[in-house]
């Protein structure tokens, strides 16, 4: 596998199936700041996506080889909507905007955010207490489109989400947090655990800010027999209990009753998330 760290967009068309195999490359993109999906280490990436692609490997040998990128999380999304790369293998959240322009692997995690606080912050201890606080979030990020649902649950106390800091990484999100300059983070469940877990000293879990949600791969809606294909793949994995074993040993936890079917329109999106 190949990997190259890329800070440039050119223009390009996406490729479906047929042009992969036909060029023998599938190039995905991932990012490297985002633990426990993907994240460097040693100058090398690493996590539940590390693993993924070995699998990917395994699973396209013979049709084409796998040529991992890495870019910033701003521009992923945007690079392979523009057909830069065929995919994003990362921890991408399905939204309402998102599915205007990528289609999305079948998932292969949950997902729900949740607020972090300072562990021993007295003044926080429900959704009700984050009235009018300072919060941090990732720039660019699916949590964003969220947030309405969080105003919504602010709304029946009375109150309203406080000034908003976006920042490049979630890392400098938490750094500020630890040293007061934020009054809590929103990130998604599975990130939330593993920061508490490594800092249990320094931040702790609050309550659920949003309803279900999912982690999924995009691709191009110009793409839909590599869509297929991916999701063939995600399907692979549950058959052979894979996708359970990288679930436990990264994120601590199984998903059992994930979708099986790629995801490609908001109605979908919203039946299957129970979005009303």
């Amino acid at each position: 596998m190949v990997v190259t760290i890329t800070c440039y967009s050119v223009v390009a068309k996406a490729a479906d199936l047929p042009e992969i195999e036909k060029r023998g490359v599938l190039k995905v993109v991932t990012e490297d700041n985002y633990a426990p999906f993907n994240f460097m280490n040693n100058g090398k990436p690493d996590g539940f996506h590390k693993d993924i692609l070995i699998e990917l490997k395994k699973y396209a040998k013979g049709k084409f080889k796998v040529q991992q990128n890495i870019l910033p999380w701003t521009g992923l999304l945007a690079a392979v909507s523009s057909g830069q790369y065929d995919a994003a293998i990362t921890g991408a959240l399905i939204t309402d905007d998102r599915l205007k322009a990528l289609s999305f692997v079948a998932p292969v995690a949950s997902a729900q955010d949740f607020y972090v606080k300072r562990a021993g912050d007295v003044s926080i201890n429900s959704i009700a207490d984050l009235d009018g606080k300072t919060l941090g979030i990732q720039a660019g990020s699916a949590l964003l489109a969220r947030l309405p649902e969080l105003e919504v649950m602010l709304k029946k106390t009375g109150g309203k989400i406080g000034k908003i800091v976006q920042y490049q990484s979630y890392p400098e999100a938490y750094a500020d947090l630890a040293n007061g300059r934020l009054d809590y983070v929103i990130n998604a469940v599975i990130s939330v655990n593993d920061v508490v877990k490594k800092h249990p000293n320094v931040f702790a879990k609050g309550q659920a800010v949003s309803g279900h949600g999912f982690v999924a791969w995009p691709v191009s809606k110009k793409s839909p027999k590599l869509l297929k294909f991916l999701s063939g793949f995600v399907k692979h994995l549950k058959e052979t209990g894979k996708l359970k074993e990288l679930q436990i040993k990264w994120f601590g936890q199984a998903f059992n009753n994930l979708p099986d079917q790629p995801i490609t329109t908001v109605k979908e999106f919203h039946d299957l998330a129970g979005i009303k």
